[in-house]
């Protein structure tokens, strides 16, 4: 990977700011704009710092990003306004800049940018793309994906170590099935096994794989783990199988993801899983760290879906439906009903909606403001009874909270109020009719 020279990573500071520099990366003149904008306020970071930090993981970031198509998520001012979604290529672009046609559930199709080198990596990190969120496909197979992607989530309240704990029986159920996982940091409060396979198999099988994989961790490790789909019925660290559907995307290796202090998604050996603190890797301890690292794969070759596609047939034999699929996708086949518990004619879990907001900070000081009124029933709630929905509107998310009250008595549950606030996520939009929106529970 070459070595990495640190002062090129020190915080950029100017008496007097430029709106725009050129910088030369592979053999190319790429213009950033306002280098100076400060995009992460809390640590100080600058937009020209992301790029500085993207020029020295490049090779790294390419090499789980590149060829594939992305989507555009910008945060165009920095994390201290929400991003917004663009699927399609702007228009104005290089012409060394490549595009792939994708094809939606919707029937909608995009030209999305594919990366294929350094300078189309900056290029688009100069639009404000911080995390690169890219298909489990490759250019030019766009209809079988080359990767199966574990999502470990965990919900309110877990602990890291319960994280780890399940990421390390994720890593004995594949090597079980034949297959080689590779861990990562998701950035976040999870984490991420990425795992190649030949591309031979559809989104359905793909999906379906995920699944079968996520059921049987989840048997063998019942009290950590889960792969329910609804938020309401999950406990431990979920499984998140849906990831492997059409259309999803992923957060890929050495992306920046919006935390204060600039956390990044960083690539791991598995002999240190189970140690490992996400908080060390972060946008300017990461390129000195990954200089050091050999993480080559111990086995590249791609791996074959035969072994687990049988577990999902011996699955579906023993009496498991198929999950739920995400709510933008045609029902499936032999999908179970679709609809949450919170909203079926006999739910089994007790929610209130308290508020919706188009910032999340909005709908956090909400929810506050819900258990300023409620101190009774606040020391009742287990850490997992607050949700916090994001739900992708048409170009950006915008935020609901639930709360689950089935640890407070019924004698003591508030019952549904006002929404506070109450955004209308349709307003913006016009028309009389509500466009369906999609739940990233």
């Amino acid at each position: 990977m070459g070595s990495v020279d640190l002062t090129s990573l020190a915080r950029y500071h100017r008496p007097v700011a430029k709106k725009r520099i050129t910088i030369e990366v592979a053999g190319r003149e790429v213009s950033v704009s306002s280098p100076d904008k400060m995009y992460f306020p809390e640590a100080g970071y600058t937009k020209l710092d992301v790029v500085r930090y993207f020029q020295t993981v490049a090779d790294g970031a390419l090499a789980t990003a590149g060829g594939r198509p992305l989507v555009l998520k910008r945060y165009v001012n920095g994390i201290s306004e929400e991003a917004f979604y663009q699927k399609r290529a702007p228009k104005s672009r290089p012409d060394w800049i490549e595009t792939a046609t994708l094809k939606f559930p919707s029937g909608r199709s995009a030209d999305e940018i594919v990366l294929r080198d350094a300078a189309s990596l900056i290029w688009i990190v100069n639009l404000g793309c911080i995390e690169l969120h890219t298909h489990a496909v490759s250019v030019p197979n766009l209809d079988h994906p080359d990767e199966l992607r574990i999502d470990l989530d965990p919900v309110p309240g877990v602990p890291w170590s319960q994280v780890t704990d399940v990421a390390l029986v994720t890593k004995s159920v594949l090597e079980d099935l034949g297959l080689v996982g590779r861990p990562k940091t998701s950035g976040s409060r999870g984490m991420h096994i990425n795992v190649k396979i030949q591309p031979r198999w559809t989104f359905s099988d793909v999906r379906r794989a995920g699944l079968a994989i996520a059921r049987e961790v989840e048997r063998r490790a019942p009290k950590i783990a889960t792969s329910r789909w609804w938020k309401e019925e999950r406990e431990g660290v979920f499984l998140d199988y849906n990831q492997n559907a059409k259309d999803r995307t992923t957060a890929s290796a050495f992306s920046v993801r919006p935390t204060e202090d600039a956390r990044v998604s960083m690539p791991l050996a598995w002999a240190e899983v189970s140690t490992v603190e996400p908080a060390a890797f972060n946008l300017m301890t990461v390129p000195a760290i990954w200089a050091h690292r050999d993480l080559a794969e111990t086995d590249s070759r791609p791996g074959d879906l035969t072994a687990t596609l049988d577990l999902a047939r011996e699955q579906t034999n023993a009496g498991l439906d198929d999950g739920p699929l995400p709510p933008h996708h045609p029902k499936g086949a032999e999908e179970p009903t679709r609809a949450p518990p919170s909203r079926r004619r006999q739910s089994t879990k007790p929610l209130i909606e308290i508020g919706r907001a188009k910032r999340k900070d909005d709908a956090l000081a909400g929810l506050e403001r819900w258990k300023a009124k409620h101190p009774d029933v606040v020391p009742l709630l287990e850490p997992h009874d607050v949700l916090v929905d994001g739900m992708r509107g048409r170009h950006s998310l915008w935020y609901r909270i639930r709360i689950n009250l089935q640890h407070v008595p019924e004698n003591l549950r508030p019952p549904q109020a006002e929404l506070d606030p109450d955004y209308d996520p349709w307003s913006e939009w016009g028309g009389d009719s509500k466009p369906k929106m999609r739940d990233n529970s």
